[in-house]
């Protein structure tokens, strides 16, 4: 794996724990980048009658169609023979600003299906559909950045066989794929905790922050030819 992708996908791990835990706590449960957890919410909210299952509903079909977008776009840079990873970034931290600005300017939402909420909630979506789209296809070999279910399995597996496992090359690679898996839930975890405590401080001002992160990942990939695909 690239060395930068060794250092992104971590800081994308904190972004996607940071800006899912805002997403809950300030548009009524709505997930921006765990389109499972929407599903589960959306449950939640007809059961009980509250506010955001139109949000929830529409995550899916938005999450989607920027994944598809976003394919496609990386496939017509690729065959102009550029690398698709930077400009993908790029558009994934603009929406991310956008997410935040109207989070600031139309927030708080105490209606998860109201227009303001919906136009930010989606903002949000769209911009962590593209960054699962890049953890997906553009930074090949790093762990998910969102998805930590998988990556919880696939380090307890790795963690387990190396009980009892005597061949040193074998405990070599697990400990080396290890060590990534373990990365990306470190930084996702730092992003949850790190975004309830700033919601409380700062409230929807500390959005910001994975802003800023994303910027730096941005920076990260120029002057570097380890930004290839």
């Amino acid at each position: 794996m690239p060395t930068i992708h060794r250092s992104m996908a971590p800081a994308l791990s904190f972004n996607g724990g940071f800006v899912d835990t805002i997403g809950f706590l300030a548009l009524q449960g709505l997930f921006t980048a765990h389109v499972t957890g929407n599903f589960v919410t959306l449950g939640v909210s007809i059961v009980h009658g509250t506010s955001g299952a139109l949000a929830k509903l529409l995550a899916l079909p938005v999450f989607a169609l920027v994944v598809g977008l976003s394919h496609i776009a990386a496939v017509s840079i690729n065959r102009r023979g550029l690398t698709p990873l930077r400009p993908l970034l790029i558009l994934h931290t603009l929406l991310l600003a956008l997410f935040g600005v109207f989070a600031v300017w139309l927030g708080p939402f105490s209606d998860g299906d109201s227009a303001a909420a919906l136009l930010t909630g989606m903002t949000g979506v769209a911009a962590m559909a593209i960054q699962n789209a890049i953890s997906r296809q553009h930074l090949k070999g790093a762990p998910p950045t969102t998805l930590m279910t998988g990556n919880v399995t696939q380090g307890a597996i790795d963690v387990f066989a190396l009980i009892g496992l005597l061949d040193p090359e074998q405990r070599a690679a697990i400990r080396q794929r290890l060590k990534p898996v373990g990365l990306n839930l470190l930084g996702f975890t730092v992003g949850c905790i790190g975004a309830a405590l700033l919601y409380l401080g700062v409230g929807l001002w500390c959005l910001a922050l994975p802003v800023a992160v994303a910027v730096w990942t941005c920076v990260r990939t120029f002057g570097s030819q380890d930004s290839v695909a």
